[in-house]
């Protein structure tokens, strides 16, 4: 059963709050924010009215977001029954506050009145309300207490019952009372969610003083990791880029090697568009890989138009481009196969539990070695034919 369809069944139910993710993921969100979430933002401060009141005002702000599912907030509270003395019909009818809170409890959690032995054990004799008439909340009321002059009533009489809900636990962090609201995003960029989220929730959240949010889950630090991984990239562009001026020269023929980066980034660019439109942390490092690959044939093509020039003392024209273009296709076609063949498994299952970052990731780098090996065999050499400079060593000298 697909996603959707799973969603499509529940979402029949009403009040009915669930959540869709592998196990792979829910492990992973669950160790970096603590919540079982792509999107997680916590309300932290003292005053638990105010953070029920912003948890709410912010659920509603991320269930109004495009592409955002499974907007929950945090249950704290369970469903229980409340039993409120009435001081006036206490008094009026001579019970004691002691009197009426023993009978509950001797009702409801039982009483110890005897002990019973069998050999050397001793077993406690309980009386407690039978249980048919404690598993129903309506038959509360009619419970009959009595007073020190044997005087019965019902409890109803003597007290306010009405359901309502406790809080059965109070969340901390950093020694601060927090609630927390989660959601997942299916469908669009995590780092331009995240952006809008934030905007939104300024707009329309107001936080009294003492409250304030706090972002975490995945999301946020998918936008992180994508910020280093672009930062980290570009350097090692900077790098790869000075040290290929060296080696070759020829400001033309290093512009040349740099001129498959395109042509790479168009098949990864289609492949993402085809699979969705959505780039994740798994699609950038595919880029990154198709980048390096890429640009490894490029200059097996230009490197080698420079070896039949130079070495073997080939006049540079079309002859030498279609000899060095024939010479190199074998190379390339078996570096591009190879790694398809090795990534193809990924990409077809990427769907699957547990390849959520090898999956797109691998569709990527195909995509981008289907059009980088094709234009790089035909287009490459016709640029370096029409724009490539290459020199034997004689005139170089």
């Amino acid at each position: 059963m697909a996603e959707g369809e799973i969603r499509q069944a529940l979402g029949k139910f009403p009040s009915l709050t669930f959540r869709i993710m592998s196990p792979l993921a829910e492990r992973i969100e669950e160790t970096l924010s603590g919540a079982t979430a792509q999107v997680v933002v916590n309300i932290i401060g003292d005053d638990l009215d105010a953070l029920d009141q912003n948890a709410g005002e912010v659920r509603q702000v991320l269930a109004g977001i495009r592409w955002a599912t499974d907007v929950q907030a945090e249950l704290q509270g369970v469903p229980q029954m409340v039993m409120r003395l009435r001081p006036e019909r206490l008094t009026q009818f001579g019970f004691l506050p002691v009197d009426v809170l023993e009978g509950i409890q001797t009702a409801y959690q039982g009483a110890d009145v005897a002990q019973t032995y069998e050999g050397n054990r001793v077993f406690n004799v309980t009386v407690i309300l039978d249980e048919a008439s404690r598993k129903s909340p309506e038959q509360i009321g009619a419970l009959l207490v009595r007073n020190a002059q044997g005087l019965r009533m019902p409890l109803r009489e003597l007290a306010e019952i009405f359901p309502a809900t406790g809080r059965y636990l109070v969340a901390h962090e950093g020694a601060q009372r927090r609630q927390q609201v989660t959601c997942n995003v299916e469908g669009r960029d995590m780092a331009s969610f995240v952006q809008e989220m934030k905007k939104q929730i300024a707009a329309k959240v107001s936080f009294p003083s003492g409250v304030y949010p706090a972002y975490g889950g995945s999301g946020l630090a998918q936008a992180t990791a994508r910020q280093e991984l672009l930062l980290h990239s570009a350097i090692a562009g900077v790098g790869i880029v000075l040290l290929l001026s060296i080696v070759f020269r020829s400001p033309r023929n290093l512009l040349l090697v740099l001129a498959n980066m395109p042509f790479a980034m168009i098949g990864g660019v289609l492949a993402v568009f085809a699979t969705g439109g959505s780039l994740s942390l798994g699609s950038l490092v595919g880029f990154v890989s198709l980048f390096g690959i890429s640009a490894r044939n490029s200059i097996m093509m230009i490197s080698h138009f420079e070896h039949l020039v130079r070495q073997e003392a080939m006049a540079w024209g079309l002859e030498a481009a279609i000899r060095g273009a024939s010479e190199r296709l074998l190379p390339i076609l078996m570096t591009a196969l190879v790694t398809a063949l090795g990534l193809l498994p990924l990409a077809i299952g990427s769907g699957e539990a547990g390849r959520e970052i090898e999956g797109p990731m691998a569709i990527v780098i195909l995509g981008g070695l289907l059009t980088s090996t094709v234009l790089n065999l035909l287009v490459l050499p016709t640029l370096a034919l029409r724009y490539g400079r290459f020199a034997s060593e004689a005139r170089s000298q």
